[in-house]
Parts: structure tokens; sequence; C-alpha cells
């Protein structure tokens, strides 16, 4: 009978689920179940940017197409700005993903490495001397970019190098 009541004593404390767990587990539990969800929604919210923007910047090409102003190469400028843009939306969106999937480190750290050579190949693009008061303000923006850019090539040399050595072991 004593074997009987301890086996009915664990199936009540199984059947407590939650009940039985302290405080502070139950609440972790809840905050991580809430995170989660805040980061399907902000997954959603950059899906749904993505769709628009493509939308929009159709519908931008199709009515320079149009009017004719395809040929200009500043709106051409444009259309690559807007895309490498929707690029950007799109590696925040798998890095979204890849927190909510609980992927590896290695896999967000290129994600955010790819959005950054992205972001800067797009300022290099859009770079214009004139939006600059002075000469010597424009060059110290460019030499700026550049070191951003080679630190960012250097972080994937370095991922490609030492993280393909991590990942045979």
């Amino acid at each position: 009978m004593s074997g009987d009541t301890a086996s009915s004593a664990k199936q009540q404390s199984s059947d407590g689920g939650e009940r039985s767990k302290p405080l502070a587990d139950r609440y972790t539990h809840a905050m991580g179940r809430f995170v989660h969800g805040i980061e399907l929604a902000a997954a959603t919210v950059f899906a749904v940017l993505f769709a628009i923007g493509v939308a929009d910047l159709t519908l931008q090409i199709f009515g320079a197409v149009a009017s004719g102003s395809i040929t200009d190469p500043l709106v051409v400028i444009g259309f690559i700005d807007t895309g490498l843009l929707l690029l950007i939306i799109v590696e925040v969106y798998q890095t979204v993903l890849a927190y909510v999937e609980e992927n590896d480190i290695r896999r967000i750290v290129q994600l955010v490495i790819y959005t950054g050579v992205i972001a800067m190949v797009r300022k290099v693009i859009l770079f214009r001397t004139g939006e600059y008061a002075t000469i010597p303000d424009a060059l110290f923006a460019a030499g700026s970019y550049a070191i951003i850019i080679f630190a960012l090539v250097g972080l994937l040399v370095a991922e490609g190098i030492y993280g393909s050595e991590h990942a045979n072991i």
C-alpha cells in the first residue's frame, strides 16, 4: 500500500505540472513564451515590410518605364537603393528567424555581418560628395565607409577561416 501512496503522490505532482514548479521557473517560462511571441511578431512585420517594398519597387519601375525616366541614372540608382534596402530587410528577417529557431550562434553572426555589408554597400552606392559641407567632410565620410567595409570583410574572412575550423572539431 505504501508503494501505491508513493506512486499516487508522484502522479499528483506530475499532474500539478506548472503549479508544482517554483514561481521563478514559471515566470521564466512565461517570459520566454512572451519573448518568442514578440520575435514571431517582429518576423511577421519584416515579412510584411518586404512584401510592401517589393510591390512599391515594382510600381516605381513600371512608372519609370511608362514616363521614360528609366534611362535617368539617378532613377536607376534609386531603384538600386530600394532593392538593397529590401535585402537588408530580408537579412534582418532571417536574423530574427534564426533567433526564433534558436539556430547556432555562427549562423546568426553570419547574418549580422551580411546585413552590415549590404548596408555599407548601399551607403557607398548612394555616396555623393555634394551632400557634405566641405571636401574634408566628404573625405572623412568616405574613409569611414572604407574602414567599416574592410572591417566587415575581415570579419567575413575570419568567420570563414575560424568558423570552419571550429565546425570540424
